[in-house]
């Protein structure tokens, strides 16, 4: 007897969607109301309390200032993921108008956009936000833009691919055939069609920001090094590691289930786009 129906096929994805999601905005809520439940300041330290393993007054022990572990992972998030929105909106915006000039248009203008857009592929992401760190300089802003110009381009590709595959399809024909501008096509016709495979995609760009962002932070490009963010705190506390391993453990912790949050929920959503 088959027990496992399409409804139930549907709920399961809806599940697969709804607990990556639930679990990263639970992340977020952390980092943004991290000013009401850190326990203590994460930028002062308490004399005579260095290094001192988790316990009831340290949940994840201090650093080798006597700071808070846990009050600095708080506050890290906040800037770690902040940078990291600011990356994807920079990469997410000129990328979806580049890609849809370049697959609705088409012609020797997606000629040109395809050949520069490879030709930036070519070199590793982490490379191009290097160099545009070392022209702007460092600080958490730079690592934003830095970062969010590198994966410009690949989301500027993947939107271009959805283009080209959704253009031709009937009601877009059938649209064209109307009389409809080629604004209103763009916006009202195209555009939400496409929609789906942007946000799957959306969730990878993020991804790679939060990795990206972190790695510059941890290479020291973030600015400040006493801020808290997860990249510097893992730079700072591998000095440590040996006599307090928890310092490095919990933002690689918080970094990992951060990471894996947004990749169960981008292989949901594009699971679920197959199956539609």
């Amino acid at each position: 007897m088959i027990l496992f129906t399409q409804g139930d096929s549907r709920l399961s994805i809806k599940w697969r969607v709804a607990l990556p999601l639930l679990a990263l905005a639970f992340i977020i809520a952390l980092g943004v109301a991290a000013p009401a439940i850190a326990p203590y300041d994460p930028l002062f330290g308490e004399t005579g309390q260095e290094l001192k393993p988790p316990s009831t007054r340290y949940a994840l022990g201090t650093d080798w200032a006597g700071r808070d572990v846990l009050s600095r992972v708080l506050y890290g998030g906040r800037l770690t993921l902040g940078t990291a929105l600011i990356s994807v909106a920079l990469a997410i915006i000129p990328g979806l108008i580049v890609g849809i000039l370049a697959g609705y248009i088409g012609s020797w203008l997606d000629q040109v956009i395809v050949a520069v857009l490879d030709a930036l592929l070519a070199f590793p992401g982490l490379l191009i936000a290097l160099s545009i760190v070392a022209l702007m300089g460092n600080g958490s802003l730079q690592v934003a833009v830095a970062v969010g110009l590198a994966g410009f381009p690949a989301y500027a590709r993947v939107t271009r691919a959805a283009a080209l595959a959704t253009r031709t399809q009937p009601y877009i024909e059938a649209a064209r055939a109307t009389g409809v501008t080629p604004l209103r096509l763009l916006v009202f016709h195209l555009l939400p069609n496409m929609l789906s495979t942007l946000i799957a995609f959306g969730t990878v760009t993020l991804s790679w920001a939060i990795l990206n962002a972190a790695t510059l932070n941890f290479l020291g490009f973030g600015g400040d090094p006493s801020l808290p963010e997860w990249g510097a705190l893992l730079a700072e506390g591998r000095q440590t590691f040996r006599v307090a391993p928890w310092a490095t453990l919990a933002p690689g912790v918080a970094i990992m289930l951060t990471l894996l949050a947004v990749n169960l929920l981008s292989d949901a959503l594009t699971h679920r786009n197959r199956s539609e």
